[in-house]
């Protein structure tokens, strides 16, 4: 299991399924709890007993909680940490589906479910106020729902903080467990519960304050069996009192276990990982207490790092240490290698960075905040096209339903939600609208429902911004006014060039969705920006606003390049700009390697990439930091992976060109390397390159998925006297030579020249591509 557990199902992304949507169904169900309504940090047992003449082919559960729940049918574990962070909008609840038909029995039953309260708001979760438990599915004639009949208690072997808090962002407590004060085997068929409470009655849907019930939209977390650590075989067997580093495979997201054996009650044992304690604020840890003699214990709030760290004290004999690791259901199915072993270190970080910053939604970091900050996702959802399987794009389809979700009555966006963080940062939801977000997820997943009911929202939010006379856009400060980490920010440059993208983003989304008249008064607007942009900032040697001092904005000429702002007769100038200008942070420095890429400068993009990753190449560590000095923020942040996306769509060339690729392009741009292979998990399924240059003789091999018309593109640069000094074969004949095409093999057509490349279109299939030619001095 290469993403911390076994898939569940085939990788299949959204396809045409249908915009989210609150269930309309006839809900019978309460929702229940104890007679109070929390309080925070509360961890409640329920249980429910009941009979079944038979037992159909598929029983569909519907269950709810605020905050979290573990479910048991007949002692058996059916749903490990399942329910997701409240809310998909300020009122509303999301809700698991289920198939639980597998774990029933003719005859009797029991239900047993575990559910966490947060009972606490941060910058990822909206609580209610209220624990709650919703519980429905019908089983032929029998209705299993959550009512009166229940039984419930306070999990008291589950108690308050007494460790290092979490710090404000985080929504989650520490989980502090008293195996004195524990309930039994509660989850067991046989299991007594007669001395329970009956369950209180709350109301049923859409009562407040849980609201209605949204289908949760991604699939239930993958998780694996308790695994061993890397040094087991090192790791004590007694307590001293001092910490045992047990050590991951890679840094993950993982609820720690032990096995001990103690003398007496009483004894305490802290567990945490390397990074619960990053700058900025502390993450979560986890406290048992012993009861006599041998128990087995696991934690069930999840942690991540490269190694758990235990304190457990002397007189405590260890039987066992390990970990399960979970996380978003979906396999790292693409890949990236080259001749540069540095770069394929960089591409397998960012790869595994981003994998950790899944869960609920997509986040900044695992450990300081889990925060849907859309700045962030921009870069995580880009990356995930190449990363990962197609079901990661639920996670992304979540992310648009949430955010436009939260739009507020004056139109503004703010992020992160859900939570209590509602300051707008407007750079940033410029990005997340525009052209790189919206329009990024919607060419590579073919999601056109997620377009349809995002335009709307788009559109209300583009209408706080104005442009001057001149044809800038004014500056809108926000709630933050925030355009990267670093200095020497020339924010007008940023702000221009960001504007402009969300209107290009915007003109693509309405003539998508039959909103034609829109398009053209976007256009319009970019059209007028334009000319002032250059008019204002641009000398023909660097881009500067006037109240700018300092040396040129690497962040503004990079932004302006990828925009569309500055053309190829501007390039030379910039190029020399990005030479000296290394201002930018990870965030930023996405936008500033790209430029390179789209000057046709690949050897200068790669020597910057090395240059400016070259200490996350180099460490230990198997993620990406936030700032390019470790000792100033979190060493997993998913805004760092920008090149990961650079390697797989620029350099190895691999990119739609429309909708969930049904035509795509292989533009390869290799700059100083001799080889590059890359497996991208398309919309359409796996498309495999593999292309090798020297001297004289560049080689592409291309397989591409069905229903798919792949552009193939030889470069011609590496040629003396260009295309018509090449000699091209396909799948061993020669199909191009003199510039002369000679029809080849059915479903292979000659597209021209252009660009720097012969290019090639060719129908589904495998196609070995060769060409041949003097080589360039």
């Amino acid at each position: 299991m290469d993403a911390g557990g076994t898939a569940s199902k085939p990788p299949m992304g959204v396809g045409t399924q249908p915009w989210p949507a609150p269930l309309t169904e006839a809900l019978t169900g309460q929702w229940i709890w104890q007679k109070d309504n929390g309080p925070a940090n509360t961890w409640s047992a329920f249980r429910k007993k009941l009979t079944l003449a038979r037992v159909p082919d598929t029983v569909r559960a519907l269950i709810a909680a605020d905050s979290k729940y573990w479910l048991w049918i007949n002692g058996k574990l059916v749903v490990f940490e399942g329910g997701l962070k409240r809310g998909p909008n300020p009122t509303d609840t999301y809700v698991d589906e289920v198939d639980i038909a597998p774990y029933l029995t003719a005859g009797d039953n029991s239900i047993a479910v575990l559910v966490w309260y947060f009972g606490k708001t941060g910058f990822s979760h909206q609580s209610s106020g209220k624990g709650g438990l919703f519980f429905q599915a019908d089983a032929e004639d029998t209705s299993i729902v959550t009512d009166g009949s229940w039984r419930v208690r306070a999990h008291t072997a589950y108690g308050p903080q007494t460790l290092t808090a979490p710090n404000y962002r985080l929504s989650e407590s520490n989980v502090e467990y008293d195996a004195r004060k524990e309930i039994g085997e509660w989850t067991a068929t046989t299991f007594d519960d007669a001395g329970w409470a009956s369950v209180t009655v709350k109301g049923a849907p859409p009562v407040a304050p849980w609201g209605q019930l949204w289908p949760r939209g991604i699939p239930l977390f993958r998780h694996s069996a308790i695994k061993e650590y890397e040094n087991q075989s090192a790791l004590p067997t007694a307590g001293t009192g001092g910490v045992i580093r047990a050590r991951l495979p890679y840094n993950a997201q993982v609820t720690p276990y032990l096995h001990v054996s103690s003398a007496s009650a009483g004894a305490v044992i802290t567990m945490k990982t390397d990074r619960t304690d990053e700058k900025g604020g502390a993450s979560v840890r986890a406290r048992y207490v012993t009861r006599a003699g041998e128990q087995e214990y696991e934690s069930l709030g999840w942690m991540s790092g490269n190694e758990v760290q235990y304190t457990i004290p002397t007189g405590v004999q260890i039987l066992g240490l390990g970990y399960r690791e979970s996380g978003y259901d979906a396999d790292l199915s693409g890949s990236f290698s080259s001749s540069d072993s540095k770069l394929n270190t960089l591409w397998t970080k960012a790869q595994r960075t981003l994998y950790l910053n899944m869960r609920d939604s997509y986040f900044d970091c695992p450990t300081r905040e889990r925060a849907l900050w859309w700045g962030d996702v921009v870069i995580e959802l880009e990356q995930s096209f190449y990363a990962l399987d197609r079901r990661a794009d639920f996670l992304s389809r979540n992310g648009i339903n949430t955010l436009i979700g939260w739009q507020r009555e004056d139109k503004t966006m703010s992020a992160p939600v859900p939570g209590n963080y509602d300051t707008e940062l407007p750079a940033q939801i410029l990005a997340s609208i525009g052209r790189a977000g919206f329009w990024t997820y919607f060419l590579h997943s073919g999601d056109l429902a997620a377009i349809t009911a995002a335009y709307p929202h788009v559109k209300s939010y583009l209408s706080l911004w104005k442009q001057s006379d001149s044809g800038l856009v004014v500056h809108r400060p926000g709630g933050w006014d925030w355009a990267d980490w670093g200095t020497n920010i020339d924010v007008p440059l940023l702000d221009n060039a960001w504007y402009f993208m969300a209107l290009d983003g915007a003109a693509r989304m309405a003539e998508v969705t039959g909103n034609g008249p829109d398009a053209g008064a976007y256009r319009e607007k970019m059209a007028a920006l334009k000319v002032a942009f250059r008019k204002e900032f641009w000398n023909r040697k660097r881009l500067a606003s006037p109240g700018h001092s300092g040396p040129p904005d690497d962040r503004g000429h990079g932004l302006a390049v990828v925009a569309g702002l500055l053309g190829a007769e501007d390039w030379p100038a910039v190029k020399a700009v990005l030479a000296t200008s290394t201002h930018a942070s990870p965030y930023m420095e996405k936008y500033v390697l790209e430029a390179y890429f789209r000057m046709g400068d690949a050897s200068g993009g790669l020597a910057r990439m090395r240059s400016r990753y070259a200490t996350m190449i180099q460490s230990s560590s198997t993620t990406l930091y936030e700032h390019w000095d470790p000792s100033e923020g979190t060493l997993n942040h998913a805004w760092s992976g920008g090149p990961l996306t650079l390697l797989s769509e620029l350099v190895a060339g691999v990119a739609p060109t429309k909708p969930a690729y049904e035509t795509f392009q292989i533009l390869p741009q290799l700059g100083d390397l001799s080889s590059v292979k890359a497996s991208v998990p398309s919309a359409k399924g796996i498309i495999d390159v593999d292309i090798t240059s020297k001297a004289g003789q560049f080689t592409l091999t291309l397989t591409s998925p069905p229903d798919t018309t792949a552009t193939i593109g030889i470069p011609t640069a590496p040629f003396s006297g260009g295309a018509a000094a090449m000699v091209v074969s396909v799948n061993g004949s020669d199909i191009l030579a003199g510039g002369a095409f000679t029809p080849g093999a059915q479903g292979l057509t000659y597209a021209g020249e252009e660009g720097g490349y012969v290019k090639l279109t060719a129908a589904p299939g495998t196609w070995s591509v060769v060409a041949r030619g003097p080589a360039v001095p």
